[in-house]
């Protein structure tokens, strides 16, 4: 399994930091990133997470998947590499 995690429908005001934070309970985060509209370099509602191991990206999608941050619920699933 791939350690990279897709995580979409992000509430708008949430950041690298926060992301982060979010799933470093669940492992050691190698990096977490909100994706940003260029211009605007506002959030486009999603990002990705990196985990050390599958292991640890796999416990995060079990608990974190569909769950609610700041009122919106979350999908967590592993990422796919761009084709």
């Amino acid at each position: 399994m791939n350690n990279k995690l897709f995580v979409g429908s992000l509430p708008w005001g949430v950041d690298d930091a926060q992301l982060g934070e979010l799933f470093a309970p669940y492992g050691e985060v190698l990096s977490a990133r909100v994706v940003t509209d260029r211009e605007s370099g506002r959030s486009r509602g999603f990002g990705f997470v990196e985990f050390a191991n599958a292991e640890s990206a796999q416990s995060a999608i079990e608990a974190l998947d569909g769950s609610m941050v700041e009122g919106r619920a979350i999908n967590v699933s592993v990422a796919k590499p761009k084709a």
